[in-house]
């Protein structure tokens, strides 16, 4: 039986490379494992020799201590992999098989994803609806920042490509299609970006990048992205998004305007989240000032897409508020100008597969738009600490070595 080697959380500001249990399609005990899950036959699941694996913003936000994930928990949920082993009821994918693993945990049987809301699944964890390989409290299923991982409810989930040989031409591509490219296409969406919209994308770190992008290709006008970091900013005019600083310009709206011509965008999407800091040069953490001021400049009538990360549980937070979750915002302002807010997790299969297109047609350049860099398993935990000082790259882990340079 082969070795498994994995990126595993340790400590806040720590991860590690560490051997791991080779997986298998039972759900064994761990940690982050809830108990209710030990024991969980995966007959419906496979085995996957994983080809790439990304590391997320979001799995940034449990290595700086700012979640309750337990010591030991085995990172990662953005898989692309070769198919090893199937299970006995699995029907149509085959080993040799190149697919895409939506970070969306999700059983096909169940109300919600018979409805397409996969990023609510109520039968994957037992605790509340949702669920996602290698994230805290998302009922423990072994993250994908390994050479192995077990993937549950195979037929429904895995997007297969088609060609594999082709596919491997655009790995760095198609790597983004597990998490964030649907994630900031969702957020593009929910915020209702046509031809002709002027959008703001608060944040320009790979999320909020690949919502940038996704925007363009929905026909926006013009796209404006918000950010504290130069160079991610520099990273989103690379592929024509117009940028505000934010540390040296405190006021949106006015930088708004100088560009458009109004202090006010059509649509906004928020890709920061609950880890959000204030404008200006008093940019303290301040979780409620993104929501407030997407609302403030986003006209009247308009949506606000909402895929970045907030939680119920914040050991880290500024108030005891916010260590629950319970934020500041401006409700009254929103209500005021008819928004519409989308929340929530993406569901991942409402978009894999058309994004997969558009990637093999040449029409989406998600890689590009990304900075995505190519990494050793290795070079992981070094990669984390780049990550968190604000580099603008989206790390792509080659477990294998398997990628061609």
């Amino acid at each position: 039986m082969a070795g498994n080697r994995a990126v595993v959380y340790v400590e806040p500001g720590k991860v590690e490379v560490r051997d791991i249990s080779y997986p298998d399609l039972i759900l064994r005990d761990g940690p982050g494992v809830n108990p209710l899950n030990v024991g969980r036959k995966c007959e419906h699941g496979v085995i996957l020799k994983v080809i790439t694996t990304n590391i997320c913003g979001s799995d940034q936000h449990m290595v700086r201590g700012r979640t309750t994930a337990p010591s030991g928990l085995v990172l990662g949920h953005e898989i692309t992999g070769e198919v090893i082993e199937v299970g006995r009821d699995v029907e149509f994918i085959k080993k040799g098989d190149l697919v895409s693993v939506p970070f969306n945990i999700a059983c096909g049987r169940c109300r919600n994803c018979r409805e397409r809301n996969t990023n609510v699944c109520t039968n994957v964890n037992p605790d509340r609806p949702g669920s996602a390989y290698g994230y805290v409290d998302m009922g423990g299923w072994v993250g994908g920042q390994s050479e192995y991982v077990m993937v549950p409810y195979a037929d429904f989930q895995l997007l297969k490509f088609p060609d594999k040989e082709r596919a491997l031409e655009k790995i760095l591509d198609l790597t983004m299609l597990s998490d964030i490219f649907p994630t900031g296409y969702h957020g593009a969406v929910s915020a209702g970006v046509k031809p002709g919209s002027t959008v703001y994308v608060a944040g320009a770190g790979p999320v909020g990048l690949a919502a940038a992008h996704s925007a363009q290709l929905l026909g926006a006008a013009v796209v404006i992205v918000g950010d504290l970091n130069s160079e991610r900013l520099a990273q989103a005019r690379s592929f024509g998004c117009e940028t505000v600083n934010l540390r040296e310009h405190p006021n949106l709206g006015e930088q708004i305007d100088q560009i458009l011509g109004v202090p006010e965008v059509d649509c906004a999407v928020d890709c920061v989240g609950f880890e959000a800091h204030g404008h200006g040069h008093a940019h303290g953490e301040a979780p409620a000032t993104v929501l407030n001021s997407i609302m403030q400049v986003t006209r009247a009538g308009g949506r606000l897409g909402i895929p970045g990360l907030y939680v119920t549980g914040d050991p880290g937070a500024v108030d005891d508020d916010a260590k629950v979750g319970t934020l500041k915002i401006r409700f009254g302002l929103g209500w005021a100008k008819s928004h519409t807010f989308v929340t929530g997790q993406t569901p991942v299969m409402q978009y894999n597969r058309e994004l997969m297109t558009a990637i093999l047609s040449g029409k989406a350049q998600i890689a590009k738009a990304v900075n995505a860099t190519l990494i050793s398993i290795d070079q992981a935990p070094d990669a984390y600490m780049e990550f968190d000082r604000g580099v603008s790259k989206k790390f792509v882990i080659d477990p294998h070595g398997s990628v061609k340079r």
